[in-house]
């Protein structure tokens, strides 16, 4: 008797694609930042766009790496602080539901590079942290798969320096995302 956790593929799926939408970001800091305002007046709203690989060797589960440029950054005393990232997220995509309307989910750790700074004031460029999104996508026969999602990412490295010696114990962008998304089949299954 064989059981399985979940119903595999005959052949794995892959699909290539787009996405982009608009985000709205800010930087958690400990101790607060002098002129920053509470947390939604400290947003700055920025766009987002890539491309994405998903791989599928289950009916549910399924791989998802992206490469995406964003815009991030804070208000501090009216003031945006901009920023400019290049991202890498490698994520676990689940979905359920019927063959044409899903409930996807996506999680998993993300690296990314500040390759542009229009005010120049952050000492650590590079970051690492997480990603988690929740969704809706629609799957056509002929014109590929359509999706709706909102993610979440925080940063668990800082845009500046944290030790014990620096001015801040935290300061850790995150932010939120409403993307659209389009994805074509690579190989089909037979």
């Amino acid at each position: 008797m064989v059981v399985q956790a979940q119903p595999r593929l005959e052949r794995p799926l892959y699909w290539i694609g787009i996405h982009g939408g608009v985000s709205g970001s800010t930087v958690l800091f400990r101790p607060a930042e002098s002129g920053m305002s509470p947390f939604l007046d400290g947003c700055i709203l920025g766009g987002n766009g890539g491309i994405t690989f998903r791989y599928a060797g289950h009916k549910y589960c399924h791989f998802q790496m992206e490469l995406n440029y964003k815009q991030r950054g804070w208000k501090q005393s009216g003031t945006p602080h901009k920023l400019h990232y290049i991202e890498l997220p490698i994520l676990m995509h689940l979905n359920f539901g019927s063959e044409t309307c899903r409930w996807l989910f996506d999680l998993g750790p993300q690296i990314g590079y500040c390759v542009f700074d229009e005010t120049a004031i952050i000492d650590k460029p590079f970051y690492w942290g997480l990603a988690g999104g929740t969704g809706i996508e629609f799957h056509s026969r002929r014109a590929g798969v359509y999706l709706l999602e909102a993610r979440f990412n925080f940063a668990l490295g800082g845009v500046y320096g944290t030790s014990v010696t620096d001015s801040h114990s935290m300061a850790n962008p995150m932010d939120l995302s409403i993307n659209l998304g389009w994805l074509m089949p690579i190989r089909r299954k037979r």
